[in-house]
């Protein structure tokens, strides 16, 4: 369901104006002329017109338009999405849902890695802003403030998914992490859980669903959970490697892992020392990957349906290039624990 925002879609649409040369020249005291100098040959201008130049460019977020020496028609037909990692099929609903429905609507897609480090991401959003793609799909909402002034005075219609926030860039698809969290801890109470863990990805998102799901358990009475954190991305192996941590302290009967790779591992763990699953030992994922159905046994999961991101995603950035405005400029995109044997 859309979520009404004080700032209205054309208000939003219209605070996103590009920052250009013009603006530059203006704080800077120089001509457009002397700003393409220092952009294009600065060995031609003085050491103190290059600094005063520069130092307008870093304060207003300003990046050169590298296609714009080239021929080239008002749109690129490009779309750029930036996920953490392509290996895992976490993301794989809704790159293949975006890039169907950008290719539909005459536009190309390009998917960059942007792993879980902010100055990684800093790097791309430069090279990708500096191209002048029609479009921006970004997974989570935690940038860096440099990342966030390089998007803001892009004016490139901006859409953050996989996460939520109350100051999105520009357009949103919001998912809260928070009530994730909350979501499963009560699941496993209800299923008579008690001593419930933690095996959580490195990552902010992840970390998010792990504390709201420690939070949640102490409200409802129980200990407060362990929680052990693993390099992300995630893998089966770390699953083995977590529960075997887990265990060197008090008995656990839960574990909520925040990918589904970890929750195979510790299946399989489990069974590996004896374990009944669910009877002794509940485990509940994250991303209701294909695998989490097939596995013996099948896993618990929390779906969140990624190619409705990419769909959605897709219009959003198809009206914003057509001079129109989003049906809603941010919107809510729900979960859904889906229950199996596991747990």
């Amino acid at each position: 369901m859309p979520s009404d925002k004080p700032a209205s879609s054309s208000s939003r649409a219209a605070a996103r104006a590009s920052v250009t040369v013009r603006d530059v020249a203006r704080a800077a005291g120089v001509s457009m002329i002397t700003v393409s100098r220092v952009i294009n040959t600065p060995q031609h201008v003085s050491p103190a017109t290059l600094e005063k130049v520069n130092a307008a460019i870093r304060t207003l977020g300003y990046v050169p338009n590298l296609m714009a020496g080239s021929l080239r028609l008002s749109r690129s037909n490009l779309v750029m999405v930036l996920v953490p990692t392509i290996a895992s099929s976490l993301f794989g609903g809704m790159l293949t849902a975006l890039t169907r429905s950008l290719e539909a609507k005459g536009f190309q897609l390009m998917v960059g890695q942007s792993g879980y480090e902010a100055p990684r991401e800093d790097a791309l959003l430069r090279a990708i802003i500096g191209r002048r793609p029609d479009g921006i799909v970004l997974t989570g909402v935690m940038h860096s403030e440099q990342g966030r002034g390089l998007l803001k005075a892009s004016g490139i219609p901006i859409v953050e998914t996989w996460d939520t926030t109350e100051t999105p860039i520009d357009m949103l698809l919001s998912l809260s992490h928070d009530a994730i969290g909350a979501a499963v801890s009560r699941y496993l109470f209800e299923a008579g859980k008690t001593r419930q863990a933690v095996l959580c990805g490195d990552d902010e998102r992840a970390h998010r669903r792990a504390r709201s799901f420690a939070r949640t358990a102490l409200q409802l009475g129980l200990p407060e959970p362990v929680i052990h954190y693993l390099p992300a991305p995630t893998t089966h192996v770390q699953g083995r490697e977590g529960l075997r941590i887990l265990q060197g302290g008090q008995g656990i009967d839960a574990v909520f892992c925040t990918s589904d790779l970890m929750a195979s591992g510790v299946i399989t763990e489990a069974l590996a020392q004896g374990l009944r699953v669910p009877t002794d030992l509940s485990v509940v994922g994250f991303g209701d990957m294909e695998f989490a159905a097939s596995m013996v046994p099948s896993i618990t999961s929390v779906h969140v349906d990624g190619a409705a991101i990419g769909a959605q995603a897709a219009e959003m950035i198809a009206a914003r290039v057509n001079g129109e405005a989003p049906q809603a400029a941010v919107v809510e995109i729900g979960f859904e624990i889906v229950r199996r044997d596991s747990a």
